[in-house]
């Protein structure tokens, strides 16, 4: 089991995190969280919430691991995790930060079992949300341009994450966060569809990266499409355990936090930035309180 604190004064991300976790409870693609308390330490009062414990580690580390992952583990952790995104749609939520890192591994019955966690951000379906929320390398266009975060922008995450197993980078290689924005919000630009996988692959993620949310597909959909639908049975040996996984990468701490080999990047011209959209991005990059998807100032895991 792990715990998951923060200081009562600030664990209004966290009571929230855990009455979602209580509505979403029973789906095996979604982690799973047993209860709360308050206890005292050192003098302070913390919240405490009492979650399942993903002894594998996260998909982030395994994909920066070293070990290859190949199309039939692919497919199967896409299957698992479209899954948990078709049901916290079905359930009226969005999560509004998937992405490798929020993806647990747990060891169950002889495969890997992948869960989604981390719902400090998530939403109700059609409520707006409380300032710019997500983390920028998985940003839908309609989140970066008109701030619109709904059930679509997870299918749009969903296919960042799954260019991310397959080729071991990013879906977008930008080391400028201002250049990221406007390329994601303001121009008709798509994540690049890796060469790799097979055209069932390449399908689907031109699926999950159509521009238009109105016409990308749904999880539902999704979850029919032949790349999943044609490897129903196969199954992942949990033969990999956190200690076998190199540490030739660590995760980003921040959504500022962008690694040096991330480097390549497109030159905006400046002149053809109108000026809403200038505005619209430094209110993106300059705003005083944005409201990423990390904080060093209340949560503690233990």
């Amino acid at each position: 089991m792990a715990v998951k604190s923060s200081i009562v004064s600030q664990s209004s991300m966290l009571e929230k995190e855990k009455e979602i976790l209580t509505q979403l409870h029973g789906c095996p693609q979604i982690l799973q969280c047993f209860g709360e308390d308050v206890t005292v330490e050192n003098g302070v009062q913390m919240y405490n919430i009492f979650l399942e414990f993903a002894s594998l580690g996260n998909l982030s580390e395994l994909i920066k691991s070293g070990n290859s992952m190949g199309e039939s583990e692919i497919r199967n952790y896409t299957r698992m995790i479209t899954q948990g995104i078709g049901y916290i749609h079905e359930m009226g939520f969005v999560h509004s930060d998937i992405k490798p890192q929020n993806i647990l591994l747990c060891s169950g019955e002889g495969k890997i079992e992948v869960k989604i966690a981390d719902f400090g951000l998530a939403k109700r379906s059609g409520k707006s949300s409380n300032g710019f929320i997500g983390t920028p390398l998985y940003m839908s266009p309609e989140l970066v341009k008109c701030n619109e975060n709904e059930t679509a922008s997870d299918i749009w995450a969903l296919g960042c994450v799954v260019t991310e197993m397959i080729t071991g980078n990013p879906a977008w290689r930008c080391s400028d966060l201002s250049n990221l924005l406007y390329r994601i919000g303001f121009t008709e630009e798509v994540p690049e569809i890796p060469s790799e996988i097979s055209e069932e692959g390449k399908d689907f993620l031109r699926k999950c990266f159509i521009r238009d949310p109105t016409k990308r597909w749904t999880a539902e959909m999704l979850l029919k499409h032949s790349f999943l639908s044609n490897d129903v049975e196969a199954h992942v040996s949990s033969t990999i355990s956190l200690k076998e996984l190199k540490r030739s990468y660590s995760s980003p701490k921040s959504a500022f936090d962008f690694p040096e080999s991330w480097s390549d990047s497109i030159e905006k011209d400046e002149a053809n930035c109108s000026t809403c959209l200038k505005d619209r991005i430094g209110e993106l990059v300059l705003g005083k309180e944005p409201n990423w998807s990390t904080s060093d100032s209340w949560i503690v895991v233990r």
